[in-house]
């Protein structure tokens, strides 16, 4: 490990999030009215935090996308926008992971991001750090090219060495590697002291294989919020009990059991015969606050309650995703953080 570099855990402070506006020409094209009502909710509920940095493909996405947030009075002063090419707007995934320098400034990760496994069209995608960087979006930062796939939805960290990654998703992208040479190779990158993996956990209607986003999360170095289900007549039950027993099992650097915070089971959503990924856990951690997913479920309160357990200090904010998980992902994975100091104008 490089003494010098940390991969911070998403609780800690941040300069702003990173997100790209929806389009006509990205996949929320049939149903793109609703997908800006969640994102314009999003960017206000940031707003009253944090700044955010819109990536917008074009002038016109801009100045569409100002005049909309504007028309619903959120504070522009936070707003930011960079003219860059996407293919979609999962920015977890495509986003820069960034790494701090003991005396400053950042090291960000560029890993392949390949459509998940190929399943999309990836090519803009995958340039888009490079093209942010090259923009001067980021502040004292240098970038590294790593030519291995790898989302940031697919791994969690607690900020203090430990990494949390599902074996099905890495399976997926690296079907030739074994898992010590994996954990090898992302400890490296990442400078993490090890690596736990999940063997169990899924949703139905996810395309990523099983990101740890949409299963289990860091609340903290010693505690993990996860996406339970006590519905013994669905199909995820036998899977997420699993994998719960997988985290009780688990243990911190210093030997301790992991406190627990198990989130409800939301109802099945299904949409034109297909059952959409509804998950919990697919919240994102901001300054002061958890902008949680929210579903129209009466679970929803539930959920929020189990996540102001978690995160005491912090304001538990919901944000309608119903939408979102028509493309098979919610509100953690159209996101990405950036530390304190990172952003530019942040």
């Amino acid at each position: 490990m490089n003494q010098n570099l940390r991969f911070p855990a998403e609780w800690e402070a941040q300069s702003g999030i990173l997100i790209a506006w929806p389009t006509a020409d990205t996949d929320w094209a049939d149903r793109l009215g609703q997908v800006e009502e969640t994102y314009i909710a999003l960017v206000t509920a940031i707003t009253r935090f944090q700044p955010v940095m819109i990536c917008v493909a074009d002038d016109d996405v801009e100045t569409y996308a100002e005049m909309r947030l504007r028309s619903n009075r959120i504070d522009m002063d936070r707003v930011h926008f960079v003219t860059a090419q996407y293919d979609d707007t999962w920015l977890r995934d495509s986003g820069p992971i960034s790494l701090k320098r003991a005396n400053g400034g950042f090291h960000l990760l560029d890993f392949r991001f390949t459509g998940w496994g190929g399943k999309f069209d990836a090519s803009l995608d995958d340039q888009l750090v490079g093209v942010l960087h090259e923009a001067g979006v980021f502040a004292n930062a240098e970038r590294q090219s790593i030519p291995f796939a790898l989302e940031g939805g697919g791994i969690e960290t607690d900020g203090a060495g430990t990494l949390l990654t599902t074996w099905k998703c890495l399976h997926e992208r690296h079907p030739d590697r074994d898992r010590a040479s994996l954990s090898s190779d992302m400890a490296g990158w990442l400078q993490q002291d090890r690596v736990l993996w999940l063997d169990h956990g899924y949703l139905e209607g996810d395309d990523t294989d099983a990101h740890i986003d949409t299963l289990a999360r860091f609340a903290s170095a010693d505690s993990i919020v996860y996406q339970a289900c006590d519905d013994v007549s669905d199909s995820h039950h036998a899977e997420l009990q699993a994998m719960g027993d997988e985290l009780a099992a688990l243990r911190t650097a210093d030997g301790q059991p992991y406190r627990l915070f198990p989130l409800p089971w939301p109802q099945p959503v299904i949409d034109e015969g297909r059952r959409l990924a509804a998950s919990y856990a697919n919240f994102l951690i901001i300054n002061g606050a958890v902008l949680m997913p929210a579903y129209g479920d009466d679970a929803d309160d539930a959920a929020r309650d189990v996540l102001a357990a978690a995160f005491p200090d912090r304001e538990i904010v919901q944000v309608p995703c119903r939408a979102l998980i028509w493309q098979n992902g919610s509100l953690h994975c159209i996101t990405m953080q950036l530390p304190a100091g990172l952003l530019a104008n942040g």
